[in-house]
């Protein structure tokens, strides 16, 4: 184990701001130990992080995000100042420190939690940004409202999920039913799901260790699977971090039925809800179909290699 991991290590078990993407069990879970962190200290106190995750392709080093993971990035122990300039000279003294801690890389990529807004000093060091989105409800206290904010369309799916199909959310079920529907899903669409059975087992059972994550199944009066959600979470959200569906019931608003009672265990848990939103975009739509608020998050990246640049290049197109 590296030196900074196992500080790190140490310093997760006690610090419950560090979101759950960056978490030293997560970590474990989704990158073994390909993955490393920079620390800043200041007479003995960490004053940030910055975990990355190493990967090596064809002779090149690539410092970039875990699978199974939504968002890293930097944190930065929250300043008692109230003085902007003060505030923004921290955060960029602290940002360069991170970035020269970081190891030689020929090309580095990483999606950055949504509240971490300023990238001026990887910008001047180089990086580029992306700006992506993702769909949230910040502030659920009244799911009443929510409901009245949806498209009509997910509601007649919910509607017609509970009365037509008589289907009920199982809110403690197992991961092998949710598995195979997961896999159902890229079935149909003829493609290789993005995500080994054997690498969701493993994050379920580090999550599940942690008190991290449930699994709710859409079943009717006979115990039939018809759709399925993974959800995960930290000290402020629940993440929608996967879903699937039985082919045959798609039609069913079954995995609709699935999100809204997602939406209502976070409500219940005084947490917000992260639709871990996409660019595709028909995921996006109906993600948006929810009434939730558009967020974007960054995208930073930055190649050192003109060989990496030539193969992005040709990726891209």
């Amino acid at each position: 184990m590296s030196i900074n991991r196992d500080i790190y290590k140490n310093f997760c078990k006690n610090e419950t701001s560090i979101p759950l993407f960056s978490q030293y069990w997560w970590l474990q879970a989704v990158a073994d130990n390909e993955w490393d962190v920079c620390i800043v200290e200041d007479n003995g106190v960490i004053e940030a992080t910055m975990p990355y995750c190493i990967q090596s392709r064809m002779g090149f080093k690539l410092l970039t995000q875990p699978k199974l993971t939504q968002t890293m990035g930097p944190w930065l122990r929250s300043s008692a100042s109230d003085s902007q300039h003060k505030i923004l000279s921290r955060e960029k003294c602290l940002h360069e420190n991170l970035i020269q801690q970081l190891p030689n890389f020929a090309f580095f990529r990483q999606n950055w939690n949504y509240l971490n807004q300023n990238w001026m000093a990887f910008y001047q060091n180089g990086f580029k940004q992306t700006t992506r989105y993702t769909y949230r409800f910040n502030d659920i206290d009244n799911v009443d409202l929510i409901w009245k904010g949806m498209r009509k369309n997910i509601k007649s799916d919910i509607n017609k999920a509970k009365k037509k199909y008589k289907l009920v959310v199982n809110k403690d079920s197992n991961i092998e039913d949710f598995i195979a529907l997961y896999k159902q899903t890229f079935e149909r669409q003829k493609k290789d799901a993005p995500y080994k059975e054997g690498d969701i087992f493993k994050l379920y059972k580090e999550c599940k260790k942690n008190d991290k994550c449930k699994i709710f199944i859409a079943q009717d009066n006979d115990g039939c699977n018809y759709a399925g959600s993974f959800l995960v979470w930290d000290d402020s959200t629940i993440y929608y971090l996967l879903g699937g569906s039985d082919n045959k019931y798609r039609s069913t608003g079954a995995i609709s039925l699935c999100i809204w009672e997602a939406i209502n265990f976070a409500q219940k848990e005084n947490k917000s809800f992260d639709f871990e939103g996409s660019m595709i975009p028909s995921i996006s739509k109906y993600f948006r179909a929810f009434g939730a608020e558009q967020v974007p998050y960054f995208t930073l990246s930055k190649s050192n290699s003109k060989i990496v640049n030539v193969i992005n290049f040709f990726l891209a197109r």
